[in-house]
């Protein structure tokens, strides 16, 4: 099991995200995970660098291994072109990335006028947008006419030595199916054992699975739930409201509904060990590969992003590596 860091490109610009990069090595995070958006969740996180720039960045500051978490191959950007700025990421970290793929959200995806599809569609999109990557990752003249689809005459002439492994996330069954059958890994948010078990029971079975998920590290508890309620409450929306509602400010309004208490409950605040080691425990029981933790509020508190590593670092993660 590896223990990696979650770098939110929804709550913090470039350079503070190549920065935390530095101080999880410092630490001693074995991985990270970069989130990939065109638009943060609201205007209260305020962010959403490139991901393609940063991550290529990040390639010359740390050795650690990079994932995508996740990128969508399939409205905003074709998949060829997905294709092509992988295969660099890839070059550029010496094969330390993985390219983490998903259906997308509305937020993201809608921004260029095209129809926002229903789940099974997106989820025949992405596996045609899988096939069209790997083709081209061939480095063969790849020409491709599907139904959501064409590709050209087009062939990719900077190549990693391997092909990066694709893991594909799921948050419902469909999704989690899907991951197994096709993806080299799977990628989500929360240690549910049914979907855990629908992904192997469709392939997965021996597939490496990624899970991320946020704390608030602080020594005023109080403050850390305000924090994490101002920027994360849309974590504790229910249903397809994160894949479906179009805007920040149309989440800003839903997280209305979300309650300071209710937050507490999802996301760990404070600088208790325990209460941290317990947030891990889940994810480690349910067999994750590699589990990131993000530090939420760090833009706000310029010694948050220190304190956070240097709390992991001392006093977290070798509780963690104990179990």
């Amino acid at each position: 099991m590896r223990i990696g860091y979650f770098l939110s490109c929804e709550e913090y610009d470039a350079h503070q995200v190549i920065e935390q990069a530095k101080l999880a090595e410092q630490a001693g995070f074995d991985c990270l995970w970069i989130s990939d958006h065109f638009h943060p969740w609201n205007d209260e996180q305020g962010n959403s660098p490139f991901v393609w720039s940063v991550i290529g960045a990040l390639s010359q500051v740390t050795s650690l291994p990079i994932a995508t978490a996740v990128t969508c191959p399939t409205v905003r950007i074709h998949p060829a072109i997905v294709a092509q700025a992988a295969a660099t990421a890839a070059h550029l970290t010496n094969g330390r990335f993985v390219l983490g793929v998903g259906s997308g959200e509305a937020l993201n995806e809608h921004i260029t006028a095209a129809r926002w599809p229903n789940a099974d569609e997106r989820l025949a999109m992405l596996e045609e947008a899988v096939e069209v990557m790997r083709a081209l990752w061939s480095g063969e003249y790849v020409n491709h006419h599907g139904p959501h689809y064409q590709v050209e005459n087009a062939r990719l002439f900077t190549l990693p030595a391997q092909p990066p492994p694709v893991y594909i996330s799921g948050f419902g069954p469909k999704a989690s199916a899907l991951a197994g059958r096709i993806g080299d890994g799977y990628v989500t948010t929360k240690p549910d054992q049914d979907l855990i078990r629908v992904f192997r029971d469709n392939g997965g079975e021996g597939k490496p699975m990624q899970a991320g998920y946020k704390v608030c590290w602080s020594g005023d508890r109080e403050a850390a739930v305000r924090t994490a309620h101002a920027l994360w409450a849309n974590e504790s929306l229910p249903g397809e409201l994160a894949q479906t509602l179009p805007s920040p400010a149309h989440f800003a309004q839903a997280s209305q509904l979300v309650t300071p208490e209710m937050v507490a409950d999802s996301i760990t605040c404070g600088d208790d060990v325990q209460a941290h080691v317990d947030a891990f425990i889940p994810f480690a029981e349910a067999g994750f590969d590699d589990i990131h933790i993000s530090q939420v509020g760090a833009a706000r508190d310029s010694t948050s992003a220190e304190g956070f590593f240097e709390f992991y670092a001392t006093k977290v993660l070798p509780r963690l590596r104990e179990l």
